[in-house]
């Protein structure tokens, strides 16, 4: 029997599906080479243990599955039913024996990808919601998850590094981090940031001028390290001052 392929065809799509996996399969190796008492230690993000982050992990593929599902037939269905539902089930999936999380991972993690495979072309295009409210085509779903595996990698602190990461990957990370940054500027009073990459040609929020700049170097993955909250090393401040913590993200 032949192996079944994507439906798609668009090189640009059929691209970023193999980042995704690519970070799916990253994610996962660095899951596997965690022991069973690892579970129980800390991860680089604030307030969450390592069961934490993989249970989040696996059940956002859950959720994105959701979303393509929705795509695919036109019932909705939505990433979660409620506003708490989230929190509630990583933290009762955090609870769950060593092995059960470990195949909470996997086979999320398949049955994500088979909906995506075997998605219509055409139903790439259809709109669904994400649990922020945005109204975004169902193809969005694989950006999403890129963020997701390749980040909580490094979040399992367990050799994973944003160096690690493709260029397009770290490239999107800084795009969407500053984004959000933009957008709360003025409600939440935010510095306006401009990070240039000394491993690109050009900075990111080159727009941004005047007064008050906070001007960052470093390269690509140290600066998608630190916008992330995960890393400091190597970003130092174009005037030599001290390194200010990041804004929060989402």
């Amino acid at each position: 029997m032949a192996a079944r392929t994507d439906n798609v065809t668009d090189p640009e799509l059929a691209a970023r599906l193999l980042t995704a996996r690519r970070g799916q399969a990253y994610y996962s190796r660095k899951l596997m080479e965690l022991n069973d008492t690892d579970f129980d230690g800390p991860s680089l993000l604030d307030g969450w243990n390592r069961r934490q982050i993989i249970a989040h992990v696996g059940l956002n593929a859950r959720a994105l599955t959701r979303l393509t599902e929705w795509a695919a037939t036109g019932v909705e269905t939505p990433m979660y039913s409620s506003a708490g539902q989230r929190n509630e089930e990583i933290e009762v999936a955090a609870t769950l024996p060593v092995q059960a999380l470990r195949n909470l991972s996997d086979h999320a993690a398949i049955h994500l990808n088979v909906e995506w495979r075997d998605l219509p072309e055409s139903a790439w295009t259809n709109v669904v919601q994400t649990a922020q409210g945005r109204s975004v085509p169902v193809s969005e779903t694989v950006w999403m998850r890129t963020r997701e595996v390749w980040i909580h990698a490094v979040d399992l602190d367990n050799g994973a590094d944003f160096s690690d990461f493709p260029s397009e990957v770290s490239d999107g990370i800084l795009h969407d981090v500053t984004s959000a940054w933009r957008r709360r500027r003025e409600a939440e009073s935010l510095p306006t940031w401009v990070l240039e990459p000394i491993d690109r040609a050009a900075p990111v929020n080159p727009e941004d001028d005047g007064a008050g700049v906070v001007v960052l170097r470093g390269t690509v993955a140290q600066l998608a390290g630190w916008a992330t909250g995960r890393r400091r090393h190597g970003v130092v401040t174009s005037d030599g001052s001290e390194l200010p913590d990041a804004p929060r993200w989402l």
